[in-house]
C-alpha cells in the first residue's frame, strides 16, 4: 500500500494526440505518438503498443491520459518522455484510458 501523499507525486494529465506514425524499429509493434500538453507542458512524443486495438487514422485527435513527471525512457531511436495510461482487454491488447468528455489540456488527474 501506498499513501495518498505518494500518489500525488504520480502527475497524470490529459494530452492530444496530433500525430501518429508506425515505430518500425521496436521489437513489439508500436506507434510513436506526439501529444499536446497544453501550454504549460507543451508537445511530448511516446512510444506506444496499441497497433492491436487502434489504426494511425482513429488516434489523431483523441484524448488521453498519461504520466508526465517519469523520466525520459530511450527506447530505439526515439526517446519516450511520457507514458501513456492504458488497460488490458480480454485479448491483453492495450485499450487507452481517455476522458469521457472534453477537458482542457494538461488539466491533471485527482
Amino acid at each position: 500500500m501506498i499513501g495518498f501523499e505518494q500518489f500525488l507525486e504520480i502527475d497524470i494529465r490529459v494530452g492530444k494526440i496530433i500525430s501518429v506514425e508506425k515505430f518500425p524499429e521496436a521489437r513489439n509493434p508500436a506507434y510513436i505518438l506526439r501529444i499536446d500538453f497544453g501550454e504549460d507542458l507543451g508537445v511530448k512524443k511516446s512510444s506506444a503498443q496499441i497497433t492491436e486495438n487502434y489504426s494511425l487514422e482513429e488516434l489523431k485527435g483523441k484524448l488521453i491520459m498519461a504520466v508526465v513527471n517519469f523520466p525520459i525512457k530511450q527506447i530505439g531511436p526515439i526517446r519516450s518522455e511520457v507514458l501513456v495510461l492504458g488497460v488490458a482487454d480480454s485479448d491483453g491488447n492495450i485499450v487507452l484510458v481517455s476522458p469521457e468528455r472534453n477537458v482542457q489540456l494538461g488539466v491533471r488527474l485527482h
